[in-house]
């Protein structure tokens, strides 16, 4: 069937939805637009489902969620256990309507589903995966990304995002199954009435708070060390979870964000909710100056993850990278679990291969095993799923990617942004209780292990040709292995996609080690179309560093465009 086809059929179905209805209307006859969202459909992959909300294959809509459901629906049909998915869904326009509507197709197919009867973050959805023993979980969210998206992260049993090998047999049966017409499916209130579809309950909402609030190192420290804190939900699920979990430790000056208090798809404050920019974070900075606070926190619409902005000695604020927060999570986690007795034989840490080296300086300078996984955050969950199938879960202190995720605790098997809010407070009032400051534990550490510069910069590839690019630059990148940049020798390429030489999951990336210690890493993004760089790079001070990261930029540029 062309696209053109497909669109007709479309427009002659009653789609229930106003929207799609309108849509399909306002493109009649504009060739470009209909070939845009019918020549392709989204492809399911390890992260779901993720795209422009609107009418047509390639897009988010009822009707899409229904067929992504059905396909889960068949890989659940053929597993064992308790045929349970949890639901859980964030902020975005569409959210509670996609719950709904995957819901209502997995109770038509006599699966029993667990949803959340307001919106959740990631870890919540994590949480009530394993809790309920469920054989998959659904999370409608789009993470970071603008107003117009939304998504579908597909979960495993164990609370991981799902394997590879699942995501393929899901894939498999979404495309054996028609996008109108193939998925099975039962209205809401039938579900309900019939007992296949039932909401969380507050014993398992409970059992998730006492879970992040287990994983404090200093019990009660943040009672009486007076931190004041700006926070930002950035109008999605962090509101409720964060600010009860704070305020259960003891931290109670919280001044939040009033632009960005409240749930609100279309972030009319940011129209990228991404707590790794400063866009994102201009808002709370102001309200950080206004009120004086020791530390600006801002956690992004599915709170997985989180972004800071730390005062300085002279009253400023200077932005936290992700880098740098796994780094000083990690070093005081370290020195906490060790000065408090809580320390366990030997000890493990896991973080992502395009994360920063100084981790493995801290690692090693409390005795700590860390392991280095592929990007993304079900690879950490792998780690902690190995140590509990070893009866060690205990062993696991901590895990980051440079992306702004954290976990500690071995709850979740994703990044949480509840507990990483949490510790980071804890962390802050620390340093605060003793004199000290994030900044200058942060430069404290710089002074001990060395000036590191880590930098990600992206290279953008939109429309249906862009995948076609992104392959022939990587293709590229194998076939004439670059030998230097801007001078400096390649001592060392390791390519992710040779599984025997690494040791890991294969993998599209590639690492680039320089004779003066520098490193760069290109990687096409899971979940959007770019091409990411990540540089790392050392000086005597951080002018120095920056200076090599832009050389190293440059060089690289030409074969990325």
């Amino acid at each position: 069937m062309t696209y053109q086809e497909e669109y007709k059929r479309w427009a002659s179905t009653d789609l229930q939805d106003f929207d799609l209805n309108r849509e399909l209307r306002e493109i009649a006859g504009d060739d470009e637009a209909i070939r845009d969202r019918f020549a392709v459909a989204l492809t399911f992959g390890t992260a779901g489902l993720r795209g422009v909300l609107g009418a047509g294959t390639n897009r988010m809509n009822i009707w899409v969620v229904r067929q992504a459901t059905q396909g889960v629906a068949d890989w659940v049909k053929a597993q064992a256990g308790t045929q349970t998915v949890a639901i859980s869904y964030d902020s975005r326009l569409k959210g509670w309507t996609f719950a709904r509507e995957a819901a209502g197709v997995l109770a038509a197919n006599g699966i029993h589903v667990r949803l959340y009867d307001e919106l959740m973050p990631v870890p919540a959805l994590s949480f009530a995966t394993r809790y309920y023993h469920c054989n998959a979980g659904i999370m409608i969210t789009a993470s970071h990304n603008p107003a117009q998206y939304n998504g579908y992260k597909a979960y495993g049993p164990d609370g991981c995002q799902m394997t590879d090998d699942a995501a393929a047999v899901v894939y498999e049966s979404i495309q054996k199954t028609d996008v109108l017409t193939g998925a099975r499916h039962m209205g809401f209130a039938e579900g309900v009435e019939k007992g296949l579809i039932q909401f969380v309950g507050e014993d398992c909402r409970d059992a998730f708070y006492r879970a992040v609030e287990s994983c404090q190192v200093r019990p009660g420290l943040a009672k009486s060390a007076g931190l004041k804190l700006v926070y930002s939900p950035l109008n999605g699920t962090g509101l409720v979870p964060v600010t009860r979990v704070l305020k259960d430790i003891g931290i109670t000056d919280i001044s939040i964000v009033p632009e960005q208090e409240y749930p609100n798809g279309y972030f009319t404050t940011c129209s990228y909710p991404n707590p790794e920019i400063f866009d994102a974070l201009a808002r709370g900075l102001e309200l950080a100056k206004e009120k004086d606070a020791d530390l600006m926190l801002a956690t992004d619409p599915d709170a997985d993850r989180v972004g800071i902005a730390m005062k300085c000695a002279d009253g400023s604020y200077e932005l936290v990278s992700g880098n740098e927060m796994g780094v000083l999570l990690l070093d005081y986690i370290c020195q906490g679990r060790a000065d408090k007795g809580t320390m366990p034989e030997k000890p493990v840490a896991v973080m992502s291969i395009v994360s920063t080296p100084l981790a493995d300086k801290v690692a090693e300078h409390y005795g700590v095993e860390l392991r280095h996984v592929l990007t993304g955050f079900k690879w950490i969950g792998d780690q902690i799923a190995r140590l509990e199938a070893a009866g060690e879960t205990e062993r696991f202190l901590f895990g980051f990617e440079e992306s702004y995720g954290y976990l500690a605790g071995s709850y979740v098997r994703d990044k949480d942004a509840v507990v990483a809010s949490m510790l980071i407070c804890e962390m802050a009032a620390y340093y605060r209780s003793i004199g000290s400051s994030l900044k200058e534990r942060m430069e404290e550490i710089y002074r001990q292990y060395g000036r590191y510069y880590n930098k990600v910069e992206s290279f953008s590839f939109p429309g249906l040709s862009g995948m076609d690019r992104m392959k022939e630059i990587m293709s590229g990148l194998r076939q004439n292995p670059p030998q230097q940049f801007a001078g400096k020798t390649v001592k060392k390429a390791i390519d992710y996609a040779e599984p025997d030489k690494t040791g890991l999951p294969k993998a599209n990336v590639l690492i680039y080690m320089l004779d003066d210690g520098a490193s760069v890493v290109v990687r096409p993004s899971g979940t959007e179309p770019k091409i990411k760089t990540y540089f790392t790079t050392l000086g005597q001070d951080l002018d120095e560093a920056k200076k090599e990261q832009e050389v190293l930029a440059a060089a690289i540029k030409p074969l990325l465009a």
